[in-house]
């Protein structure tokens, strides 16, 4: 992967539970940097279109449940999860606009990151130009701990396991101790180490030719996984409200776009 440099504002936030992971489940919460107002970005958890696990399905003509759907992707999923949710993350324009989606992972400070990793709306494999983006860049995961600040892609570094489903993928990293891998700063392919301070989900790249293969500027995640735990719904928002207390100090200016001139990215970027 190309050499990436990163504003420090990339950090995202710092949490303030302090409750150990084992103890407390997580939420992802979604919302817009947009300081200029554009309104070219939505972050969203939506009914209906996540992956489904053991979902209702009623065969024409029936009015009623006939039986199930599992996605082969997903055999497991949120157990709260009751109206199979899906989390929307959209940029639409150019990449370069300063605005982007974002989910904050609430609950996890503290803990040491073993395994990350989404269910992504799309077929075949993360290159493919069909479904949901995923970019070198976005949708990406951006962690700050105790060791530093360490950026996750989609398909850069390349998942560690990959499951396919119908039109879903699994994507898993790491996944034991000492095995989870992102660029640090951007630039250095490292094994994640320290305690985390802060955890996100950022979608910044949009519909330009930096948005490639797809073009999309659009992705439906499901499924986010930390350590082995996994949330699919707004309903895990009803947790941790604690969390909420400080968000107003910390602001959210620190989920700044990675901006055209605030990344060196070449098309090729977009392999490993």
């Amino acid at each position: 992967m190309k050499a990436r440099t990163l504003l420090a504002s990339l950090a995202i936030l710092t949490f303030s539970t302090g409750v150990a992971f084992a103890d407390t489940k997580f939420q992802a919460k979604p919302g817009e940097f947009d300081p200029a107002k554009t309104f070219l970005v939505q972050a969203q958890w939506l009914k209906g279109i996540g992956c489904p696990t053991g979902a209702k399905v009623a065969t024409f003509p029936s009015t009623t449940p006939t039986g199930t759907f599992t996605d082969p992707a997903c055999p497991t999923g949120d157990a709260s999860d009751k109206k199979n949710e899906g989390l929307l993350l959209v940029k639409t324009g150019p990449t370069d606009n300063n605005a982007s989606a974002f989910a904050e992972i609430k609950g996890v400070k503290g803990i040491t990151l073993t395994e990350l990793g989404y269910d992504l709306r799309k077929p075949a494999n993360t290159s493919d130009p069909r479904g949901s983006h995923c970019g070198a860049g976005a949708p990406r995961f951006n962690i700050t701990t105790t060791a530093g600040f360490f950026f996750l892609g989609c398909n850069s570094p390349a998942p560690t396991t990959q499951t396919d489903g119908n039109g879903w993928l699994r994507l898993r990293w790491g996944g034991a101790p000492g095995t989870l891998q992102a660029f640090k700063d951007g630039t250095t392919l490292t094994v994640v180490t320290g305690e985390v301070k802060s955890l996100s989900i950022v979608f910044d790249e949009g519909q330009d030719a930096l948005g490639a293969p797809d073009n999309f500027g659009l992705a439906v995640l499901d499924n986010i996984d930390v350590n082995g735990t996994l949330v699919g719904s707004h309903e895990a928002e009803k947790d941790n409200r604690d969390d909420n207390d400080n968000d107003d100090h910390h602001g959210h200016d620190k989920h700044k776009d990675k901006g055209h001139d605030n990344v060196k990215e070449d098309q090729d970027d977009q392999g490993h």
